[in-house]
C-alpha cells in the first residue's frame, strides 16, 4: 500500500503546475494584445487628428460674402481670415475679391486662407518699387497691396522676367505714389533670346480671375476676354468660367508675352 501511494504523489505536483503555466501564458498574450491595440489606437488617432498624407483643394471664394466664404471653408476643412480690402467700383460691396492661396491649390487640413474683400469706399495704397524683382515677385507684391498686374511688356534684356519698368496709365510710376487699390500696373520685363519660351496651359474650367492669374503665371498676356450674353454684371464676370481659349493648350513652346484670348460663360456646360 505504501508503494502505491508513493508512486501517485508526483502526478499531483504536475497537475498543480499546469494551471499556473496556463494562467501565465494567457496573461502574457493579453498584455501583448493590449500593447498592440494601444499602439494601433494611437496611430489611428494621430492620423485622424492630422489627416496624415491628405491634402485639400482650396475652394474658389471669389464673389462670396464673408458669411458664405466661412460656410464654404468649413465644408472644405480650411479657415478664412479677411486681411485686406480693395475698392472695385463695378463689384458688390463686402464680397471676396482675391484669396491666397489661390483657388485650386493643395493645402493641409485647417490651412488659413487669406481674403481680400471689396470695400465700401475707395482705398489708396502706396505704389511699391518693383524694378529689379522677378515677374512673380512683382506680381505677389502688387497683389499683397490690392493692385492688379495689367500687361507684361517684354523687351530684350540679359535676364528673362526681370522687371525693368513699372507703368501706370502708360507712364512710369514712382515708388511711394498713392494710387487707388484695384488699379492696373503694366510691367516692362526682360526677355533673353536664349530663354524666351513658355507653354500654353489648359485654362478651361477656371473662373475669370483665376484664369487671368494663370495666364500671367505662364508669362503670357490676355489679348481679349470674350463674355457670353449671359454675363450682365461684374458679379457675373467674376463667376464666369472659361469654356474656350485661343490658342488651345499645347506642349509646343511659344514666345513669352504671346497673347491668349479667353471665352467665358456662366454655364460652360452648354458650350460643350
Amino acid at each position: 500500500m505504501e508503494k502505491n501511494e508513493n508512486t501517485k504523489a508526483p502526478k499531483k505536483e504536475v497537475k498543480d503546475e499546469v494551471p499556473f503555466l496556463t494562467w501565465l501564458a494567457k496573461n502574457m498574450v493579453a498584455a501583448i494584445v493590449a500593447v498592440l491595440l494601444l499602439v494601433l489606437g494611437a496611430n489611428m488617432l494621430l492620423k485622424l487628428g492630422t489627416r496624415h498624407g491628405k491634402e485639400i483643394t482650396v475652394p474658389d471664394f471669389t464673389n462670396m460674402t464673408v458669411k458664405e466664404a466661412k460656410k464654404a471653408a468649413g465644408h472644405a476643412g480650411v479657415r478664412i481670415d479677411v486681411v485686406d480690402s480693395v475698392y472695385v467700383r463695378r463689384m458688390a460691396r463686402g464680397v471676396v475679391y482675391r484669396q491666397n492661396p489661390s483657388p485650386g491649390s493643395n493645402v493641409k487640413n485647417g490651412r488659413r486662407i487669406l481674403l481680400t474683400i471689396n470695400s465700401v469706399t475707395p482705398k489708396k495704397v502706396q505704389m511699391p518699387n518693383l524694378v529689379g524683382l522677378s515677374m512673380r515677385q512683382a506680381k505677389a507684391e502688387l497683389l499683397s497691396r490690392g493692385i492688379n498686374l495689367g500687361k507684361l511688356i517684354y523687351v530684350n534684356d540679359i535676364a528673362t522676367n526681370n522687371v525693368l519698368r513699372q507703368l501706370y496709365k502708360g507712364r512710369d510710376i514712382k515708388p511711394g505714389t498713392m494710387i487707388e487699390s484695384g488699379s492696373d500696373i503694366n510691367l516692362e520685363v526682360g526677355l533673353n533670346t536664349e530663354d524666351n519660351r513658355t507653354y500654353v496651359p489648359d485654362f478651361k474650367g477656371m473662373k475669370y480671375m483665376r484664369a487671368v492669374d494663370a495666364v500671367h503665371d505662364n508669362s503670357l498676356n490676355v489679348a481679349k476676354l470674350i463674355f457670353d450674353s449671359d454675363i450682365k454684371t461684374y458679379g457675373d464676370t467674376l463667376d464666369a468660367v472659361v469654356y474656350k481659349q485661343a490658342p488651345s493648350a499645347s506642349r509646343a513652346p511659344i514666345v513669352m508675352g504671346s497673347d491668349v484670348t479667353l471665352y467665358l460663360s456662366k454655364d460652360p456646360k452648354t458650350k460643350e
